[in-house]
């Protein structure tokens, strides 16, 4: 039977990458509230993978840049996931995992200026501004070193990504918004 509705949503899949900062994880628990999907943080699985070795997330991102099965380790399941479907993969290899997988996906990518950047995470994580200035590049840097030299991509190609926005001065209500608007349009299926 014919749903009565003019089109039919394929399964989704969402990918949402960026800078720290920019506003990924927010935007993405919104977005998967709304669409009714997983939401899949990469960072968290990290976090998860330090904890189980006993190390601090700092300590975990030193032994990363010297040890490849750390981020292979993250990487698999994130690419297991995108596998799947229905979900909104959150990471900065997000859209990298769902190629890999071969699985048909929106793929976002959020940025935002260093300044307010800086300011989004001392809001979030305390600690003096300078600091965290420091350790978000220092993460950036190592996280370019890193993925360039397991896959050979740079994140930050905008041409591998469907969405990019700027969330200096966007609501994250705004962000979702406008990634739920075209996540519906990207995976509608005319009617037959």
């Amino acid at each position: 039977m014919t749903p009565p509705a003019a089109c039919m949503m394929r399964a989704m899949l969402v990918t949402i990458s960026g800078q720290p900062g920019s506003g990924k994880t927010t935007v993405a628990r919104l977005v998967a509230r709304e669409l009714g999907l997983e939401h899949v943080y990469a960072g968290e699985l990290f976090r998860r993978q330090a904890a189980e070795e006993g190390l601090t997330l700092q300590a975990y991102l030193q032994r990363a840049e010297t040890d490849p099965s750390i981020d292979r380790t993250l990487d698999e399941r994130m690419r297991r996931r995108a596998a799947e479907g229905n979900a909104v993969l959150e990471g900065r290899l997000a859209a990298v995992m769902a190629e890999q997988a071969g699985q048909r996906a929106l793929r976002v990518f959020l940025e935002a200026s260093e300044p307010v950047r800086v300011l989004r995470i001392t809001g979030r994580e305390g600690g003096a501004t300078d600091e965290r200035l420091r350790e978000i590049q220092a993460r950036e840097a190592s996280d370019r070193q890193r993925y360039q030299a397991l896959y050979g991509v740079d994140y930050h190609e905008h041409d591998r990504y469907d969405l990019v926005m700027d969330t200096d001065a966007r609501t994250p209500e705004d962000v979702a918004a406008a990634i739920v608007a075209r996540a519906r349009a990207h995976f509608a299926e005319p009617r037959a």
